[in-house]
């Protein structure tokens, strides 16, 4: 997974590489380091 740090905070979905089932992905920067990150399936 490829995470952009040019956006402070983001919330998106991806499809996981390996099942294709959906994560929700929130992850958080800081001068563009990664401080936080969460993820959860949202597989019904």
């Amino acid at each position: 997974m490829l995470l952009d740090s040019s956006i402070t905070e983001q919330c998106y979905v991806e499809d996981c590489e390996v099942c294709c089932n959906p994560i929700e992905v929130h992850p958080r920067f800081e001068s563009n380091e990664l401080i936080a990150f969460y993820a959860r399936d949202i597989e019904q």
